[in-house]
């Protein structure tokens, strides 16, 4: 009713997890630099918990929206009130898997059978497990035995974890000791700042065709805050049904007053509306060196869980095959403007090339000549070459070693074959 009111073509604040609406609020993109720093390294488990509501499973479609489905495949798993049989089951199901029976060995060996298939074609394998703080200690011993899987040094599959707060002290358990030892980057998403819900709201009205109809006064922001407490989807019923009583009522604009009254409907309690609202915080970017993850007595805490990571855009990740070789150290300017749309995959600089500082917004850039960006394409495509070079030679390579190790009482052929192929 109201998108026709307000001449929106969709819906901006469904309560339904849309990639299309992704917003980088501050702890979002802290996320999306732990996601590429983990993306990175190419193995073990990355864990993102947070409240009810708080993004995670947006910030999930956003992170598959960005990567290069043709050297990576992505399953998700949502239902976890499983035992370990079960979950391999699911697993395999997820991947599109079949199994020969209902036997965990069969199962196992499927899977197994998978992820050295997509290796071999030069892919690499993650799975997504939602609500994850449903899995019984068992179902997360399970994950750690296939996160082992491996093809010489490389590991076949990655995992990330997204969970409720509950789930840091399941992880904080003695019994988990040697998952907690595979967790590489982790995160908690926080609530949103008073700040970023002004620019939250504008941004996916914007999405729908939002031409300043209705008009937001500044209180009106504050109340949403307050309302909500920053939470997205809280944020998002109460934004929804405001602009349903905008409609009803004929009004294009909308103020505090009317936020009160539409929590007032909503049966909400309206206490929070006179709470001061917190001092502004500034957000320090990650620094560039990973911390060890905490010991269990530590992980207790919110803040001692969290290795720090150092940014890395998710597009980055793709650009060449050896991502366990990424150097922690190199840093990618991340983008901070909530309506930039994600750099495309295609548009990703390859991993070897010079790596992108962040810079001082007070520094001026310096003016770059037509001869600089001949030489910088020119370096470019050189290096995109020989990527593409060393992507064939090590798929080839593989392919041989498979072919020689798989065949019975022919290693000598194998052997020269391989010898000979080399000097082609």
């Amino acid at each position: 009713m109201y998108d026709s009111f307000y001449g929106l073509s969709a819906r901006p604040f469904q309560l339904t997890p849309d990639p299309r609406f992704w917003f980088e609020s501050a702890t979002h993109r802290t996320a999306m630099s732990y996601l590429g720093y983990g993306l990175a390294q190419g193995e073990g488990f990355i864990v993102i918990t947070g409240e009810v509501g708080s993004g995670k499973t947006t910030l999930v479609g956003h992170v598959l929206q960005s990567i290069d489905p043709a050297r990576l495949t992505a399953a998700k798993l949502v239902t976890t009130q499983v035992g370990d049989a079960d979950l391999l089951r699911l697993v395999a199901d997820a991947f599109g898997v079949a199994i020969a029976s209902p036997a965990k060995s069969d199962a196992l060996s499927a899977i197994e059978n998978f992820l050295h298939e997509e290796a071999r074609a030069g892919r690499r394998s993650l799975l997504i497990v939602d609500e994850a703080q449903n899995l019984d200690f068992s179902a997360l011993e399970e994950l750690r035995m296939l996160s082992n899987f491996q093809l010489g040094e490389s590991p076949l599959m990655q995992i990330f974890l997204l969970a409720q707060p509950e789930f840091r002290k399941t992880l904080a358990s003695p019994d988990l000791e040697q998952l907690r030892q595979r967790v590489i980057a982790t995160h908690h998403l926080e609530a949103m700042l008073p700040e970023e819900i002004g620019p939250y709201i504008q941004h996916r009205l914007r999405l729908v065709g939002w031409q300043n109809d209705p008009h937001f006064t500044p209180d009106a922001f504050d109340a949403l805050w307050r309302a909500s407490a920053g939470v997205p989807r809280r944020l998002n019923g109460v934004a929804s049904r405001l602009l349903l009583y905008g409609a009803v009522e004929e009004k294009h604009q909308l103020g505090g007053e009317d936020v009160a009254n539409v929590v007032e409907d909503m049966g909400l309690s309206t206490d929070a509306l006179s709470a001061e609202l917190p001092a502004a915080a500034s957000v320090a970017p990650p620094v560039s060196e990973p911390a060890a993850v905490a010991e269990p007595a530590a992980m207790e805490a919110e803040t001692a869980f969290d290795p720090v990571v150092p940014p890395v855009a998710l597009a980055d990740v793709w650009s060449d095959q050896s991502h366990n070789d990424l150097p922690p150290e190199a840093e990618v300017a991340f983008e901070t403007t909530p309506e930039a749309p994600a750099d495309s995959v295609a548009d990703a600089a390859p991993v070897d090339a010079e790596p992108l500082t962040l810079v001082d917004d007070a520094v001026p850039a310096r003016a770059i000549d037509d001869g600089q960006v001949a030489a910088l394409q020119a370096r470019i495509d050189a290096l995109e070459a020989r990527g593409v070079e060393q992507d064939a030679a090590i798929r080839r390579i593989l392919g041989l070693l498979i072919q020689w190790v798989e065949q019975d009482g022919d290693a000598p052929a194998s052997a020269a074959t391989i010898a000979a192929n080399r000097a082609a």
